[in-house]
């Protein structure tokens, strides 16, 4: 069974995370699909954004 997040993260041994950029549908959270040629990059500021407004939780 999956256990929460809560219990898998110390924030005291690490404090940064990596967060993935792709999901296995090949939808790309931001940068360049090489398939496609597609350029998600406008998307950048966005996460970047709402992981900050997410920190201050």
């Amino acid at each position: 069974m999956p256990k929460p997040r809560k219990s898998l993260i110390s924030l005291q041994d690490t404090p940064y995370y990596h967060c993935v950029s792709r999901c296995v549908r090949r939808a790309f959270l931001c940068g360049q699909d090489e398939q496609t040629g597609q350029s998600y990059e406008h998307r950048r500021g966005w996460i970047e954004d709402k992981i900050f407004s997410l920190e201050a939780i």
